[in-house]
């Protein structure tokens, strides 16, 4: 799906590591909630509270979860998981990646 319909989004948005990622929080009439970002060229690392599956919209990026030491690649319809009370470590180089963040 290309958009989201029916959704209230916060305004403010969301920035991280200096501007290199920058998303909007959305909020479903059922109470879930995703985020919508895109992350600039760089190496950063997120941890996770929530579970979390990110969803690749646009660009690529290279992912390695917490205690693993193998890089996987993402592209545009390819989606990870990370799991709660953890971490990753992203790396976008070329173009920046657009992302869905789903809460869960």
């Amino acid at each position: 799906m290309s958009q989201y319909d029916n959704v209230s989004v916060v305004k403010k948005a969301n920035v991280y590591f200096d501007g290199k990622c920058v998303s909007h929080s959305i909020q479903f009439a059922d109470g879930t909630k995703k985020s919508v970002g895109v992350i600039l060229p760089s190496t950063l690392t997120f941890n996770t509270g929530a579970p979390e599956i990110m969803e690749g919209v646009a660009g690529s990026c290279r992912v390695r979860l917490k205690g693993e030491t193998e890089w996987k690649t993402y592209g545009a319809g390819e989606s990870y998981t990370v799991p709660g009370n953890s971490a990753f470590d992203i790396e976008v180089s070329g173009e920046p990646y657009h992302y869905v963040c789903h809460f869960g």
